[in-house]
């Protein structure tokens, strides 16, 4: 592969990244490049040694999402950071995504009971006292907030178990990367050396 083609798919797989990190990352591996060249190495022995640009451009843009996680901690950055895991192990998606799915519904269901149940309990709160139900309206009026609060505790739970399964998949994309990462460093070395 040339140097030319190289950088050009490194580009592509690195589209939606900032454009100042585009420009860094790729002027690293023109650096690689020349570095090759004056050593006496071919484009293509310096493309081969540094490996597979769309896997480079997969890696750079998952470490990118699992930062911006770290740093932000909103929806979006989560579901970029689950995406970017995922899109590491293109084979271990068949293993990972039925799992995925399955906590995600599971995790979906919940909210939406939680949610139903909050608002059963605001009526029985608010109707409660006006329909005579058994107990009196005050065991009405107290059985609403119990059930709005025993939702809002569901909400609760939920929400430090989706944060604890982002990070789980987070630290499951790093393991992954480091797995990966001495099997690209020997390539590396070779090329410098």
């Amino acid at each position: 592969m040339t140097r030319q083609a190289f950088i050009a798919r490194l580009r592509e797989g690195l589209r939606g990244l900032p454009p100042q990190a585009v420009a860094d990352i790729v002027a690293d591996y023109e650096a690689h490049f020349t570095d090759g060249e004056a050593a006496g190495r071919t484009e293509a022995e310096v493309a081969a040694a540094l490996g597979d640009p769309d896997r480079l451009a997969r890696e750079i843009r998952a470490e990118s999402s699992l930062n911006r996680w770290r740093e932000e901690r909103t929806a979006s950055s989560a579901a970029a950071a689950v995406f970017a895991v995922i899109g590491l192990g293109a084979i271990d998606i068949l293993v990972l995504l039925p799992i995925l799915m399955g906590v995600a519904s599971a995790m979906i269901a919940v909210a939406v009971a939680a949610i139903v149940a909050f608002f059963a309990g605001a009526v029985v709160f608010a109707a409660g006292p006006f329909l005579a139900p058994p107990g009196g309206p005050v065991a009405a009026v107290l059985a609403g907030i119990g059930i709005m609060a025993g939702s809002a505790s569901a909400g609760a739970v939920l929400t430090i178990l989706s944060i604890g399964l982002i990070n789980a998949l987070v630290w499951y994309g790093r393991l992954h990367y480091r797995l990966l990462k001495p099997a690209l460093e020997p390539q590396n070395a070779a090329s410098q050396g």
